[in-house]
């Protein structure tokens, strides 16, 4: 992946969308923790990528730690500044990891903050400056947005999860796909086999559960339910078959 820019030919060409999850950079098992050799691998295939790229990250054992500790989840806030500065700071980190990672690879790679970039108001619609991102795209860059708390209206601050993050760029950029690189290959029926494709969350809604691990923005439930409200093809899928999506092919679950 280069850094020139492509304004020329950025009204013919959309955008992937691509979240990295927590579950895949860091060890979620122990606070603050990165996982460099899956990071690297992802890091990797991201430069291998020709075209326009989004990448979005999770908290992972950075973020979520920190939020479940000062009860801060997407719907339930804090007016407590240390405990939002907390949670931000871990997650910056974490971005500055990724961010380094990208950059060891050639990656023309930027950061962007939804603590700065993002509110929500009264009724928590989310308010984000997409257009900041548009524009990286258009001279080259590859934008890299974290999970953040956010100021929420009449409740301090609240989660803004990278899920709902993919779904709000994916539909202002106009996504062609997204993916959901994620630490399991798929999402699973009650068997354990990976389901070939999603249409409907009633048709899965007994085999979702929430993560193993300190997780306050809801598992894999979520992620589907997000990823079925969007009009791009969507897939859900392990790190394996991270450089499958970015070429183009299905992996994993489809979502849509």
């Amino acid at each position: 992946m280069t850094g020139e820019p492509n304004t020329e030919s950025r009204a013919a060409t959309k955008a992937a969308v691509l979240k990295l999850g927590g579950s895949v950079i860091t060890d979620k098992s122990n606070p603050e923790t990165l996982d460099t050799e899956t990071l690297d691998r992802a890091a990797d295939a991201v430069a291998a990528f020709e075209g326009e790229l989004v990448v979005v990250h999770g908290g992972g054992s950075f973020g979520h730690h920190h939020a479940s500790e000062h009860g801060i989840t997407t719907t339930a806030g804090s007016h407590d500044a240390t405990g939002a500065r907390a949670v931000h700071d871990a997650m910056r980190r974490l971005n500055d990891a990724v961010l380094d990672a990208l950059r060891e690879c050639g990656v023309p790679a930027l950061p962007l903050h939804p603590l700065s970039a993002a509110t929500r108001d009264d009724s928590g619609e989310l308010s984000l400056a997409t257009d900041v991102v548009a524009r990286m795209l258009g001279e080259g860059f590859v934008p890299v947005v974290q999970a953040d708390v956010v100021t929420h209206v009449g409740r301090g601050v609240t989660i803004l999860s990278g899920d709902e993050l993919v779904v709000v760029l994916a539909r202002a950029l106009d996504a062609d796909r997204v993916g959901v690189c994620s630490g399991v290959p798929g999402v699973f029926d009650t068997d354990g086999a990976v389901i070939d494709r999603i249409d409907s969350f009633e048709d899965v809604r007994a085999a979702l559960g929430g993560s193993d691990a300190t997780d306050v923005t809801g598992g894999m439930s979520a992620k589907v339910e997000a990823l079925l409200g969007l009009d791009a093809p969507a897939w859900v899928f392990g790190l394996d078959d991270l450089p499958r999506f970015l070429d183009g092919e299905s992996a994993g679950t489809r979502i849509g």
